[in-house]
């Protein structure tokens, strides 16, 4: 694999990668800020990438200095893929608080397997349920992910002129249940 201008590879990984979820580290924002950077990752999420300044605030106050989110590097093969989040969030509508997860992985990462894998590792340390997901509606390859891994589809949200479809995990699926 060759790397970008941010030094991260480029090209699938190979299947054999080895995946894992681990804490963030430091060194992990910068990366992220990059891969955020990605003009087909913001076209995709429908996503507005932010300053430099404003993404690393967002970072270590409201997800790293938050207890109550959870957070993952996705770690492929002791390199940062992307990472997983888990959060509260309240619901105009109702003030009714819904755990939401969200990932974001570099486009090295996409098409090789490594989203499957990154979810179903979060999904066993993520116990809370329902969790919700609301992906851009026509990023059909992030509601495809979601919904096999037991995500169903209950509505649409609106994110400014763009439509969400909204996703549920109701409960653990049976093969992730403690025995």
């Amino acid at each position: 694999m060759s790397d970008d201008a941010h030094g991260q590879p480029i090209g699938r990984p190979q299947p054999e990668a080895r995946v894992r979820l681990r804490n963030v580290r430091d060194s992990d924002l910068p990366v992220f800020f990059a891969y955020e950077q990605d003009p087909e990752a913001t076209r995709r999420s429908r996503f507005t990438p932010r300053p430099r300044d404003r993404f690393m605030t967002h970072w270590t106050t409201r997800i790293l200095g938050d207890p109550t989110v959870l957070v993952r590097t996705v770690d492929v093969d002791d390199a940062p893929a992307g990472s997983i989040v888990a959060w509260w969030e309240q619901t105009a509508a109702t003030g009714e608080n819904r755990r939401f997860i969200g990932y974001w992985l570099g486009r090295p990462y996409w098409g090789g397997g490594i989203g499957t894998k990154a979810l179903a590792l979060f999904l066993r340390e993520e116990r809370i349920r329902p969790l919700h997901a609301d992906p851009f509606a026509e990023n059909t390859a992030s509601v495809r992910l979601l919904e096999r891994h037991g995500f169903r589809r209950v509505g649409t949200l609106q994110h400014g002129d763009d439509a969400h479809t909204l996703l549920v995990l109701d409960e653990v699926p049976d093969q992730e249940r403690p025995a």
